[in-house]
């Protein structure tokens, strides 16, 4: 036995025995009677869940709802963005049972099933998309922070800073408490919201009243695959399914997944509409509201709500950058560890896993590299990477449910018969819509 292929057990069988520690936990919870170990398993059991949906509604994310209602306000896009959460969990569901059932990540399942061609294929299809991703977290923090004054780079240093220490010193159970902490900061939003005093009859009337604003024009199309690429994006497979294995969960864990993911969706969505209701009541209308870019929206909010609301408001850019930026990071090192055989745990210590921490941390730094490029059009890369996120997402999504359907790899976990049907009509939806952009791009007459 070589030498490396030694070392590499022993840093797994480390890994097993942490894991292990956090799955003895979860059985002896599991075992007690009563309705407090009841809520304490729950507790325990959350995470993968609701990080990946918060974390998908990130600093681009942020900044495309802003300019979402901005631009349209609250008609078409709140029943919209309620289907799009719908979609969000149909997806995401997949991944939980395909991680409990397997134990490997998404990267892993797809090199070893369908080769190392297609691995290949989805590997820089998740990393290209996720350095895009990086770089719309680092415009949503830089520009928040620099509401207080501090300057683009410090910005930028710092928060490099605050998610190396987060992936390199923590491991993976209280790594994914702080995170969760981190998390909560995202719903500063809604109470944003309701210092708009929107109408809520306007809110109310969108879902009988459901209609394009302006028309069918590629602007409006670019916009719906923008909201499309911030709702479901290709790295939440890969996140949500190591996260699985990473926490140990098991096929009898399956039922708290769906739980966990589902909360995570009723609060994506929710800080979702309370971004469009917040910038649709309150910048909607105003001369040059469909170009303004976040500067100009937070100080249109800013103008409104006062100084509190403005800092609140920048505060929840940063917020939302920082952990998209974290739970990006650690999909990227996840990928590149299951794909290369690498260890893949943030279970492991940086000195003996640092190949498995290395790719993610460099994909922000060269993401915060281009967003302190002078001049850079931030507002439209901003739109532009959310698209690029729903052109992806087909690919990503059949990969995904060939698994799913696979019973030689799901046995009684494979995807039935509504569950494909609904997943199959999401890329369908996706294809059409890109289809129908690329013709607007390539033919704009046509509309």
């Amino acid at each position: 036995m070589s030498k490396k292929l030694a070392y590499n057990q022993v840093i797994e069988f480390d890994d097993a025995a942490i894991r292990a520690k956090d799955q003895a936990r979860v059985l002896a919870l599991r075992e007690k009677k009563g309705w407090l170990f009841r809520i304490m398993l729950g507790l325990v059991l959350i995470g993968p869940g609701v990080l990946v949906m918060i974390a998908d509604n990130d600093a681009g994310g942020v900044i495309t709802y802003a300019q979402t209602g901005a631009t349209y306000g609250i008609g078409f896009f709140i029943p919209a963005l309620l289907l799009s959460g719908l979609i969000a969990y149909v997806v995401q569901e997949m991944t939980v049972r395909l991680g409990a059932v397997t134990h490997r990540g998404h990267a892993e399942m797809i090199w070893g099933r369908y080769g190392a061609f297609w691995g290949w294929f989805s590997l820089v299809d998740l990393v290209l998309a996720n350095l895009l991703t990086l770089i719309t977290e680092f415009i949503g923090i830089t520009l928040g922070l620099g509401v207080f004054g501090v300057p683009h780079i410090l910005s930028a240093i710092a928060a490099i800073v605050v998610d190396a220490i987060v992936l390199l010193v923590l491991r993976y159970y209280t790594w994914e408490r702080v995170s969760l902490w981190i998390a909560l900061g995202n719903l500063i939003f809604i109470p944003l919201s309701l210092m708009a005093h929107p109408d809520w009859s306007t809110v109310t009337m969108a879902f009988s009243t459901w209609h394009i604003p302006g028309g069918f024009t590629p602007a409006f199309l670019f916009v719906v695959l923008a909201n499309f690429g911030t709702t479901i994006a290709p790295w939440m497979l890969f996140f949500q399914q190591s996260a699985v294995v990473d926490k140990g969960l098991t096929v009898n864990d399956i039922r708290h997944g769906r739980i966990d993911t589902a909360i995570g969706t009723i609060a994506m969505v929710a800080v979702a509409l309370a971004l469009v209701i917040l910038t649709g009541s309150l910048v909607h209308g105003m001369p040059g509201a469909s170009s303004f870019d976040i500067s100009q929206i937070i100080a249109v909010l800013g103008h409104h709500l006062g100084s509190v609301g403005e800092d609140l408001f920048a505060l929840g850019l940063v917020e939302a950058g920082m952990i998209s930026a974290i739970a990006l990071t650690a999909s990227t090192s996840w990928a590149m560890g299951e794909a290369f055989h690498w260890p893949k745990s943030i279970n492991m210590p940086a000195r003996n896993a640092w190949r498995f921490y290395l790719p993610g941390l460099l994909s922000a730094v060269i993401a915060a590299g281009v967003v302190l490029i002078p001049n850079a059009p931030l507002g439209f890369l901003n739109l532009t990477v959310q698209v690029v996120a729903s052109i992806f997402m087909p690919a990503a999504m059949m990969f995904l449910l060939l698994l799913l359907n696979d019973k030689g790899i799901m046995g009684r976990y494979t995807n039935g018969k509504w569950q494909n049907i609904a997943a199959f009509s999401i890329v369908g939806l996706l294809v059409v819509l890109n289809g129908i952009y690329g013709l607007s791009v390539v033919m704009p007459h046509l509309f």
